[in-house]
């Protein structure tokens, strides 16, 4: 039932209740009018949806300084950032951020997988180019590098500048990493470069040593990725290109402290503060939560050392910088592992890498044997090598056996030394200076190979057609000498 004013009654059979509803309604005189809900005419202008007023952004007036940006390859955080430290600017990053996207086109994101880990479970690290800096070696300006450890829970991140790299540098770098995170974390994730990893294996990859010991000292383990695998450490990845693009585009630094402390200020300031854009929270709030989840640091910090391979030589002992550590009894001619220090000398066995000896470290040329070392017997290598030295002359092979018993095992050195300087100047000339030095007492090897340095010296003994006797010479003198008779 439709009335004149609107009215309109229904029936709800079912429950036996009748509702009466009102609303406006007016009929349209004719077919073609048109009508509304609200009892309203509206003309066909005004039927037209109204436009848009466009307003103006808070980024022209800074149009120049943004292409500018632009042209140097920064992004729009920097940009930004830029604008609001140096240029006063009062707007938020969206609004640079939708200003820079029409100015060179908006990119539709890819997606990627998210790795989500426990808090103070797992680091990743990674290098990445760093600024241009004035070395004070060369006065040039070079690019230095960039190392970037990011937590895997919170993002926090931690950037330090090298002007170059090495396995101890890179393991400092990490070592400086977890002092300033107040811990360390159980995992870190890094790619296969050498400083790290010295056989790429994604089941059994071989460590550097120095890298390993690191990393152990400080409670953590290292995961090398799978090679050309840089989304499994996409984190660090995204830390590197962030500072690579936002605070270092188009920098230049007269010294790497300066750098590194201009790289600090905008990671306290802008990095730690910001909102990240999967966990969609403040990374120093996030950080705040994970940091007690860290493990504890030690108590001293790691002693850094130098390690190599040595053959073990025919006196039983190795060669560290000049000086000669000495094994047990059955090592010789065998290849071994040492780790040296300023203060210490360590051998080790290559196969378990258990401790063979620790020496203390000696001065150049100065040898450190244990009593317990010295071979009871003469070693058949070293009764062979003496045989050689007989075979080649007389004093030779007498002169090496003095020097041999004088001195035991690191005589050896020096009668190889002797046999050495053989090939050198001929077995004739090594014969006679050897003989001198039997002559004059002197059972060294220094003396031998000086003699022969300076080459034959004449001595009274030598005869010579142009010398007289020395008789000749005394009646001479008296002669002269002699008063003249009266």
């Amino acid at each position: 039932m439709l009335t004149q004013r609107g009215w309109k009654a229904r029936q709800f059979p079912a429950v036996g209740i009748v509702f009466l509803l009102t609303f406006p309604f007016i009929e349209p005189a004719n077919e073609n009018e048109v009508t509304t809900g609200f009892g309203v005419e509206l003309s066909p202008s005004e039927q037209e949806s109204p436009q848009p007023v466009p307003s103006i952004s808070l980024c022209k007036p800074f149009r120049e300084a943004i292409e500018l940006g632009l042209s140097q390859g920064r992004n729009a955080m920097a940009i930004w950032q830029d604008l609001v430290s140096e240029s006063g600017f009062d707007g938020g990053y969206q609004t640079v951020k939708r200003f820079v996207r029409k100015l060179r086109g908006d990119q539709p994101p890819q997606a990627r997988a998210v790795i989500i880990t426990a808090p103070g479970e797992e680091a990743q690290v990674d290098y990445g180019p760093g600024p241009m800096v004035r070395d004070p070696q060369t006065g040039k300006y070079r690019r230095t590098r960039l190392f970037v450890l990011t937590l895997g829970c919170s993002r926090k991140a931690v950037r330090l500048l090298s002007f170059r790299s090495s396995s101890r540098i890179w393991a400092e770098l990490h070592e400086k990493a977890f002092r300033r995170l107040g811990g360390s974390t159980r995992i870190a994730v890094l790619d296969n470069l050498k400083e790290g990893v010295l056989v790429p294996d994604i089941y059994d990859p071989a460590l550097n040593p120095l890298y390993r010991d690191v990393l152990t000292h400080y409670g953590c383990v290292a995961l090398p990725c799978r090679i050309q695998d840089p989304d499994r450490k996409g984190k660090v990845e995204r830390g590197v290109g962030h500072a690579k693009n936002t605070p270092l585009k188009g920098k230049r630094f007269e010294s790497l402290e300066e750098a590194q402390a201009y790289l600090d200020r905008w990671e306290t300031s802008c990095a730690d503060t910001r909102i990240h854009g999967t966990t969609k929270r403040q990374v120093a709030a996030m950080f705040a939560e994970e940091k007690p989840f860290l493990l504890p640091l030690p108590l001293e910090p790691f002693r850094y050392y130098q390690h190599g391979q040595r053959v073990v030589h025919l006196d039983g002992c190795v060669e560290v910088e000049a000086a000669y550590y000495g094994l047990p009894p059955g090592w010789i001619g065998r290849l071994v592992r040492v780790q040296w220090d300023e203060l210490y000398v360590r051998i080790l066995d290559p196969n378990n890498g258990l401790l063979l000896r620790e020496h203390v470290r000696q001065k150049r040329g100065w040898y450190r044997i244990k009593k317990e070392d010295h071979p009871k017997h003469r070693p058949l290598r070293v009764s062979q090598l003496l045989w050689r030295a007989g075979r080649a002359g007389t004093h030779i092979g007498t002169l090496c056996n003095l020097i041999y018993n004088q001195l035991g095992e690191p005589g050896v050195r020096r009668v190889l030394g002797v046999l050495a300087l053989a090939k050198k100047f001929g077995l004739a000339a090594v014969e006679e200076a050897c003989a001198a030095a039997l002559e004059m007492g002197v059972h060294e090897y220094r003396f031998v190979r000086r003699y022969l340095e300076r080459g034959p010296q004449l001595t009274l003994r030598q005869v010579d057609p142009l010398i007289r006797e020395l008789m000749q010479y005394r009646d001479l003198i008296n002669l002269r000498t002699q008063e003249p008779k009266e």
